[in-house]
């Protein structure tokens, strides 16, 4: 099919081979193409919710998406549990909100892994602190928030007060995508009924040992009535690194400048001489904490990058396989 005789539309909600796709007539249910099937040699190269495609209308039944056109930004993780491959989250999102409740779901480890996984994606980000009604002293946490995160807005916010959500509002400006991640239960589905002035999404809470509930169960976008757009995403129990050397960069630059300093290049940080990290650490500088953190998400990554790697030169050989029987089908 020609690509002039295509739509452009907006992948609006996804849940496993199924999409619902937002065009100039409406929405419309949809499926991938057969040949998009057969080339797709990662799960990145699939639509995912926030991205623009070229689809087949098909009036009374399933659209047909031939193309994923470019992405300006994306979100990508470790697949969830024992396996080793990628996950696109969301697509073309403007600016990212990290939800973090300020009860006892708070933990500045989390939001480093938060920080280190999106700041690769392409988007803005800005932490959002849920909850404040439940914090007895919101500044102490705004402070530890902006120490691990320098150079990021964070934002608080209180869905339970009628001016809770304020704080939001001057990111959601016209034509602008926003997405809500964060771990279960903390507040995001709450946050976006709130903007959205309706109750689209089940809101569940924290369970009674303090560990969140799944209630978004797949990832969804919405048109806030001020012409913005936002992407709700299930809570996450983990977010595994993938591809994210220029997100630790970032999110711990000031371990990583200490490193620099070190007399060795190789330097282990453990009892070399001339170690800038360790000399940090003994004064007080640098918080154990903080340090373990950074280590273990580099060791996280690498293993990450090891796996990237091997899938780099498997798309590549099967890429070459798709394109030489496309060739030899046309003979």
């Amino acid at each position: 099919m020609k690509t002039e005789e295509l739509c452009r539309c907006r992948v609006a909600s996804q849940e496993k081979g199924l999409y619902r796709l937002v065009c100039d007539g409406g929405e419309q249910p949809a499926r991938v193409s057969g040949k998009m099937q057969y080339e797709a040699v990662s799960p990145s190269d699939y639509p995912v919710v926030g991205d623009y495609v070229l689809a087949e209308r098909n009036d009374g039944g399933q659209a047909v998406i031939h193309q994923v056109l470019p992405r300006k930004s994306l979100l990508l993780r470790k697949a969830a549990g024992t396996g080793r491959e990628e996950q696109a989250v969301a697509a073309n999102v403007d600016i990212l909100f990290l939800c973090m409740a300020l009860n006892h779901d708070f933990n500045l480890r989390r939001l480093e892994r938060y920080l280190a996984a999106a700041w690769n994606s392409g988007a803005t980000l800005v932490v959002v602190l849920t909850k404040a009604d439940l914090c007895a002293d919101p500044a102490e946490k705004i402070a530890a928030v902006e120490q691990a995160a320098p150079g990021t807005d964070v934002l608080l916010t209180c869905a339970a007060r009628a001016d809770g959500v304020q704080p939001l509002l001057p990111y959601l400006t016209p034509g602008t995508t926003v997405a809500f991640v964060g771990s279960s239960g903390v507040g995001k589905s709450t946050l976006m009924n709130c903007l959205l002035g309706e109750e689209a999404q089940a809101t569940g809470g924290l369970r009674n040992d303090d560990r969140g509930r799944h209630t978004t169960t797949r990832r969804q976008l919405f048109s806030l009535p001020g012409g913005a757009s936002l992407i709700d995403t299930p809570g996450m129990r983990e977010l595994g690194l993938w591809d994210a050397d220029a997100g630790l960069e970032t999110a711990f630059a000031d371990v990583e400048a200490l490193a620099q300093q070190c007399r060795f290049q190789d330097c282990r940080h453990g009892q070399e001489p001339g170690c800038a990290v360790r000399a940090a650490l003994e004064s007080g500088e640098l918080s154990e904490e903080r340090f373990r953190s950074w280590q273990r998400l580099l060791a996280e990554n690498r293993f990450a990058d090891d796996r990237s790697a091997h899938l780099s030169a498997k798309e590549k050989k099967f890429r070459m396989i798709a394109q030489y029987n496309k060739n030899n089908a046309k003979h």
